[in-house]
């Protein structure tokens, strides 16, 4: 075997020793690691996570209650009954509930009694009224079948004649209120979820922008002798996706953090006369499971938003650069 001379082999194993500590050594990356302003992005689209979330979120328990309302007030339809002189009150209400009881669809009807009206009336004119002495009307709960709704013009048209001061209320003008007020909150809520979606667009344009004139000479050197344009996007683009998955997720766990303890707080104060007026209006804050779901996806859309935000930001600054310098390289 050839004695190689030992100055070739010292060579041999200082290059041998320098491509190791190439391929050991971690390459820099093109977008700088956290610093102040990324620490700021993140907890920008933090905070515009969830307000988003927030704003979803109400928007589903908003529609989930006004479904709610809207079921329980096509169940029933009521009859009022208002006392006129020589009208046998007690005659005229078997009389209404056996005409409303006839038509097809309805379920029953139900008399509300003194006690029940007195009660009704409890909060405003106090304990131990005596209805008799006052002209209170008197009301009949007509529960309806919902697939098989009866006519009622024709039961109106029925009682009327017969009961003149009696009026019938199915409660489509309440439905009708009802179902715009929510199409409207469910609009604005949309309206308000595009408006944070499109500054958190806009912040990672500006942040972006920044990241790249902070490098712009790496950047324009590396594409300049020959580094494609993808390549430098993806390394944006990943640094963006993990910068926004970071403050989405973080905003994403202060929302649904919020929703459980508003969730909370309304079973434990069930019995508290605010909760009750809460929890008549909205439910007992619970988003269910769809309201979840939603949470996560709006993580999830923000945070391929930042991505695709930046990747598009920095393909348009290095075809700008193309533009502005069509000979170099």
């Amino acid at each position: 075997m050839t004695n190689l001379p030992v100055e070739h082999v010292e060579d041999q194993h200082a290059e041998r020793a320098a491509t190791t500590q190439r391929v050991q050594r971690k390459m820099a990356p093109i977008v700088p690691a956290q610093n102040i302003a990324g620490r700021a992005l993140v907890l920008v689209i933090a905070i515009m996570t969830f307000l988003s979330c927030l704003t979803f979120g109400a928007v589903t328990l908003v529609r989930d209650t006004a479904s709610v309302w809207e079921n329980q007030i096509s169940r029933e339809a009521t009859i009022q009954i208002k006392p006129v002189d020589g009208l046998d009150m007690e005659a005229a209400l078997a009389q209404a509930s056996q005409i409303a009881g006839e038509f097809p669809g309805v379920k029953s009807a139900r008399i509300v009694d003194r006690d029940a009206t007195a009660r009704l009336l409890e909060p405003w004119l106090g304990s131990g009224l005596n209805i008799d002495d006052l002209p209170v009307p008197r009301l009949i709960i007509v529960t309806i079948d919902e697939s098989n709704p009866p006519d009622f013009a024709a039961m109106r048209a029925a009682i009327t004649p017969k009961l003149p001061s009696a009026a019938l209320d199915d409660h489509r003008t309440w439905v009708d209120r009802l179902v715009a007020m929510a199409r409207t909150t469910v609009t604005i809520g949309i309206a308000v979820l595009a408006l944070m979606l499109s500054a958190t667009v806009l912040t990672v344009v500006f942040a972006t922008r920044g990241a790249m004139a902070g490098n712009g000479h790496i950047i324009e050197v590396l594409h300049f002798v020959g580094a494609e344009a993808r390549f430098i996007a993806r390394e944006f683009r990943h640094h963006f996706l993990v910068t926004g998955m970071k403050g989405a997720a973080a905003g994403g766990a202060a929302a649904v953090l919020v929703f459980i303890v508003f969730s909370w707080w309304s079973s434990r104060n069930m019995a508290t006369p605010q909760a009750d007026q809460a929890t008549a209006l909205f439910g007992n804050f619970a988003i269910g499971s769809a309201g979840y779901f939603g949470v996560v996806l709006m993580v999830l859309v923000i945070g391929a938003l930042t991505a695709a935000t930046s990747h598009v930001t920095v393909v348009t600054y290095l075809s700008d650069i193309d533009v502005r310098q069509p000979d170099a390289g």
